[in-house]
């Protein structure tokens, strides 16, 4: 596994053997890039939860994000990314936490640019994950939210906060992208009258 471009382009990546842990292709992973938005990840603050080897937010790194916080829950896994980051050279951009996403999304600085979940395909917990970050203040404006997920199972609905914009699908795996929706005042014409 490498990084597919930017400025760690070619990297090799270790990659967690332990089961379910299911490394995103280089195919998928250059897909996602390719849609979003270079405003997105240029100097942007990302997320990468559930982190399994931090190929996804190594590669937002090595395409220009400023910073990468990396949440892995297994130890091995969080030690992998440490691992990753330094032979890719972006530790100094990035901090590994070893914990739960769900324990993670309390304590997470932000404001993320870019959210980038990779959950277990078996794993249900993405719409719960999903409203945890659309109601918190872990998005920043404009930021978008990108999960990965198996295409049998289809996209969680988006929760208050959030804008389902798409969804792809390439072979038995699906990445849909969700937009912060940003909160705009009323019109004049639309305040109700006293």
């Amino acid at each position: 596994m490498r990084i597919v471009t930017g400025m760690a382009k070619g990297t090799r990546l270790k990659a967690a053997r332990r089961p379910g842990v299911r490394p995103t292709t280089s195919r998928v992973r250059g897909a996602i890039f390719s849609i979003l938005p270079a405003r997105v990840i240029l100097d942007a603050r990302v997320l990468d939860l559930f982190a399994g080897s931090g190929a996804l937010g190594i590669e937002a790194l090595s395409r220009g994000a400023q910073w990468a916080d990396f949440v892995e829950r297994d130890p091995r896994g969080a030690r992998l990314i440490r691992e990753n980051l330094q032979a890719a050279g972006l530790a100094q951009q990035s901090h590994v936490y070893c914990a739960t996403a769900q324990k993670a999304l309390g304590f997470l600085p932000g404001p993320y640019r870019l959210v980038l979940l990779d959950p277990p395909y078996e794993d249900t917990g993405a719409p719960a994950i999903l409203q945890r970050i659309a109601s918190g203040n872990l998005l920043a404006e404009g930021a978008i939210v990108v999960l990965e997920h198996a295409w049998r199972n289809g996209a969680p609905a988006a929760p208050p906060g959030l804008v389902l914009a798409q969804t792809r699908r390439y072979g038995d795996t699906a990445v849909s992208l969700y937009h912060r929706r940003e909160n705009t005042a009323p019109d004049a014409g639309d305040t109700p009258a006293p």
